[in-house]
């Protein structure tokens, strides 16, 4: 046979190798790509068969994620493009639950393309559950009991305390639900305005008579923008009477008055006791200056006794004087002691 195709024996050898191998490796890529390719085929979502078996692999692309996301999509009557899948599939995106998202979507008749639904999960959020709660709204407890806390508190102008629970219901929007503030905000803003609606009222049992009031002051607000969720309705599931924190806080500022009026009187004693120290220093000052004053006049006497300003009758004369004094006040006042010896005196 060799010789009648002109070869030689080592090229038609050679030949035969070659085809045996390209023969193999495409048994090969037709065992292991033919069924996929076979199942585009049959479904209408036709994927050329090179691409499957060469190019997908290269890539690194998981080829079956692919054509499930592709034939899921054409049966539903949403046609993408395998190379746009890829494309998300290569960006780490979840193709598989993207096209899932998709399809409900149509079904329900809400507006959402390919672009948005990968933008929504390449974001980080699940774009099937975000498609879900847009067709059945979604129950958001306020406060969130997982946070630690059951009740939300505020006080009325009457000072009464008010612990309230609350429902929110929201829906998904779509169109802000990449760059839209997630639950918490939601939670956050809820919780806020019930506070300010019930510092508001102007006794508790305004709030108690009509808790719904509280629902429409929070709606009328719209607390819902730049989120990535629509408010439903806002539900109040539970109120209860709290302390009275008006009574208390008048009790602790009476309290406080108290001390403040303690310190300022304990001030006052302070400073009368400093002063009454100071009169008594000064006073014993004053004393000593008298003593060393009187302790001058002997001196002052000698003095003049000895330039002869003063006699001795005349000195004389001046102890009469003095014990005439001592005399009179002793007569006058029978129960004080004497007083200190007249000036001069051994």
């Amino acid at each position: 046979m060799l010789a009648l195709l002109g070869l030689s024996e080592p090229v038609g050898w050679g030949l035969i190798i070659v085809g045996s191998l390209i023969l193999l490796i495409f048994v090969l890529l037709l065992l292991s790509t033919g069924f996929l390719w076979l199942q585009t085929v049959s479904s209408g979502a036709y994927t050329g068969f090179f691409n499957l078996a060469v190019g997908m692999p290269l890539r690194k692309v998981n080829r079956r994620a692919i054509v499930e996301a592709r034939v899921m999509g054409v049966k539903a009557g949403i046609d993408v493009s395998s190379d746009k899948l890829e494309a998300h599939y290569l960006a780490r995106g979840n193709v598989v639950r993207v096209m899932h998202a998709l399809i409900a979507a149509d079904k329900a008749k809400i507006k959402l393309g390919f672009d948005q639904a990968a933008a929504i999960d390449l974001a980080g959020r699940d774009v099937f559950d975000a498609v879900q709660t847009s067709v059945k709204p979604k129950v958001i407890d306020c406060p969130d009991p997982k946070k630690g806390r059951d009740t939300l508190d505020a006080v009325a102008k009457d000072g009464i305390q008010l612990k309230i629970r609350a429902r929110v219901t929201v829906r998904t929007n779509l169109e802000r639900l990449v760059g839209g503030a997630t639950e918490e905000t939601i939670i956050a803003r809820i919780g806020e305005g019930i506070v300010s609606s019930i510092g508001s009222a102007t006794t508790h049992k305004d709030v108690l008579e009509q808790p719904d009031r509280i629902s429409r002051a929070v709606l009328e607000r719209g607390l819902d923008s730049q989120t990535a969720f629509e408010i439903v309705s806002i539900d109040i599931a539970d109120v209860d009477v709290g302390d009275n924190i008006g009574a208390r806080l008048r009790v602790d500022q009476a309290e406080a008055d108290k001390r403040m009026a303690q310190a300022e009187a304990e001030k006052r004693r302070a400073l009368a006791v400093a002063r009454e120290q100071e009169m008594k220093a000064l006073n014993q000052e004053n004393r000593a200056k008298v003593t060393l004053a009187e302790a001058e006049i002997p001196q002052a006497i000698s003095e003049a006794f000895r330039h002869g300003k003063l006699g001795v009758m005349d000195y004389y004369g001046l102890r009469n004087l003095q014990a005439d004094t001592s005399m009179r006040e002793s007569i006058a006042h029978p129960g004080k002691p004497k007083g200190p010896e007249a000036p001069g005196s051994e």
